[in-house]
């Protein structure tokens, strides 16, 4: 596998002037993707911001990271990526999961894990145009002006999804940076996709972490401390769910002992959810940042993302939310992504960070 693509995350709370102007910074610096957050209570819906997207790009595809097939009915979902597809001639692919923040904001919980193939499968199926048998109704429903395939991210931490995506994703979506963790996740994807009689290379692997370029470690931490406390939100779930985490590797469950609160939401508060100045934040150990976050000088970055394609991934995801937006798309453009992606033609958009 080779790290060869390269992505920004939006988080939904940028004006759609900047998400246009910042889109097309990303598209002239190399990048290949603009993903978009989906939690609708909080941010603005991604769907309107992926068609504004579309439309002033000429080349990077876009999707939702991550919807979830509670939120939405599925022939909502099937009909507006459809939608999406033939405005742009196939830029608009699926991220999904469980569902998080979107469906905790409803006072929710997420899909079980063993109804979410069958959902997903409703998705893909009404997108190629074929007829389902609506889950919720009975009645046979079919989008017949539509006949192409869906591309298909599924986001996973837990054995059971990891599993689930090797046996029917075309990538995952990996919410963490560190090289180890990377590669037991790709091992237990890989040993699904097997299972499943599947080639494991047909799988892509993403990487998403926010990112600071710098030499000054304490601003960086500051900048990406936010970000653990969502990935540890998300491993006290699969900590509680599998009998304690003990179908967890060690170096995923450790760091979430200083966390306040019991079970999956204990001292998060989801109305804050990815903030910079979040109040959910001061357990989180500074070593793991450097561990799950990259972080440093542009070889730095360089250093880290190749231990990543070591360990597997074939697209790395800036979450692009911890400020100075620009200057680190820029950034990326001129001194990170040449040394994977042969130095794609890059220009200066001229946005001030």
């Amino acid at each position: 596998m080779t790290l060869d693509e390269f992505a920004v995350t939006f988080k939904g709370d940028v004006s759609p002037e900047r998400t246009v102007a910042l889109a097309g910074l990303a598209e002239d610096a190399g990048f290949d993707y603009g993903w978009f957050y989906d939690s609708h209570v909080l941010w603005k819906d991604p769907y309107p911001q992926m068609a504004q997207l579309l439309e002033n790009t000429d080349r990077i595809k876009t999707g939702t990271l991550v919807t979830n097939p509670k939120v939405r009915d599925v022939s909502v979902t099937a009909s507006a990526f459809a939608g999406l597809n033939q405005l742009s001639g196939g830029r608009a692919e699926l991220g999904i999961g469980r569902g998080d923040s979107s469906l905790r904001m409803l006072g929710e919980q997420p899909v079980p894990w063993h109804e979410f193939e069958t959902q997903v499968d409703y998705i893909r199926d009404l997108h190629r145009g074929e007829p389902i048998e609506h889950p919720n109704t009975g009645n046979e429903i079919e989008l017949t002006w539509t006949d192409t395939e869906l591309v298909t991210w599924v986001a996973a931490y837990g054995p059971r999804m990891l599993e689930l995506a090797g046996k029917t994703a075309d990538g995952v979506i990996l919410q963490i940076s560190d090289p180890y963790l990377v590669g037991w996740f790709v091992d237990q994807i890989r040993e699904g996709a097997r299972k499943h009689g599947r080639d494991p290379e047909e799988i892509r692997i993403m990487s998403c972490a926010p990112v600071w370029v710098g030499e000054d470690v304490d601003e960086a931490r500051d900048r990406l401390r936010w970000f653990l406390a969502m990935v540890g939100n998300h491993v006290a779930d699969l900590v509680d769910t599998h009998h304690k985490g003990d179908q967890l590797p060690e170096e995923l469950t450790t760091y979430i002992e200083g966390r306040k609160g019991e079970g999956a939401e204990g001292g998060y508060d989801y109305s804050e959810h990815a903030e910079q100045d979040a109040d959910h934040l001061d357990w989180i150990p500074d070593q793991m940042i450097d561990r799950f976050c990259v972080l440093g000088t542009p070889e730095d970055h360089i250093e880290k993302l190749e231990e990543l394609e070591a360990r597997g991934v074939d697209q790395f995801n800036i979450y692009l939310m911890s400020g100075e937006e620009a200057r680190h798309v820029e950034t990326y453009g001129r001194e990170v992504l040449p040394a994977f992606t042969d130095g794609k033609e890059y220009a200066d958009a001229g946005i001030e960070s």
